[in-house]
């Protein structure tokens, strides 16, 4: 069955999302449905080593909460899980990289924080506006924003429903850059094509090092990270990295 939420296209190991605006509760309860099909099916490939989520329009990434938030209580959006769209690319094990036009609020910027990295247009706002209309950030956002910039910032910014720009944004952390608005993808995609150039195990561990490190003592991510580092060596992509570099050659990585 055709997506009607999002559009996707596959080259060089390189995944394109682009997700289409949602204004309804019932549209995001349609990406959702979608991203973890998506997602799934992600897990299983072979042939993806990087993803990029971007929007199909300017300001993809802005949803109103005043129009997506649940009604009553037997509104099915209230259904655990359903509706969420940070936590289908949450569990992803390959890079994820988001390509952001315009604005990023709301749940827009829930689902941008669940990526690993957040390149920007300049003129890009980014703001949890959800206590402006009597609820809160439930995708992931209190737990997310708060990890990346630092509670006394995301208190401010949560409590306050305050918008930034991508100047502050940037400062914070909450990007990892911003640039003229008709350079975004060009941007991303270089940084997207460079590391699916490298060995695909080694990205996914990389990233699981981080990731899981974060929650741990350092101790235990230290030893996650030798861990990890060990299991590597095991790996054919290891020796055709070393064969590579002896040879002067560009290595061709095989993800085995």
């Amino acid at each position: 069955m055709e997506n009607q939420s999002l559009t996707c296209e596959t080259k060089d190991g390189v995944l394109v999302i682009q997700i289409h605006p949602v204004k309804t509760r019932e549209d995001v309860v349609q990406l959702s449905s979608e991203l973890r099909d998506l997602c799934a099916d992600i897990l299983l490939s072979a042939d993806i080593h990087v993803v990029v989520l971007t929007g199909a329009e300017e300001n993809a990434f802005s949803i109103d909460p005043e129009k997506v938030s649940p009604g009553s209580e037997d509104d099915p959006f209230q259904a655990a899980g359903v509706g969420s769209l940070a936590e289908p690319i949450s569990r992803l094990d390959v890079p994820l990289l988001a390509a952001l036009h315009g604005d990023a609020l709301g749940q827009g910027l829930e689902l941008a924080l669940a990526c690993d990295l957040r390149i920007a247009s300049e003129d890009s706002r980014f703001g949890l506006t959800q206590v402006k209309t009597g609820v809160i950030p439930w995708d992931g956002g209190t737990q997310r924003l708060s990890r990346l910039v630092g509670k006394a910032r995301a208190m401010e910014m949560i409590l306050t429903g305050e918008v930034i720009d991508a100047r502050e944004a940037l400062r914070m952390g909450l990007v990892s850059r911003f640039v003229p608005s008709g350079e975004v993808m060009t941007t991303v995609m270089g940084l997207a094509r460079e590391m699916a150039s490298r060995a695909p195990i080694a990205l996914k561990y990389a990233k699981e090092t981080i990731c899981k490190g974060m929650d741990m003592t350092l101790e235990q991510g230290l030893r996650l990270e030798a861990d990890l580092y060990f299991l590597l060596h095991t790996t054919r992509d290891r020796t055709e990295g070393i064969q590579a570099f002896r040879n002067k050659r560009t290595p061709t990585f095989e993800g085995k």
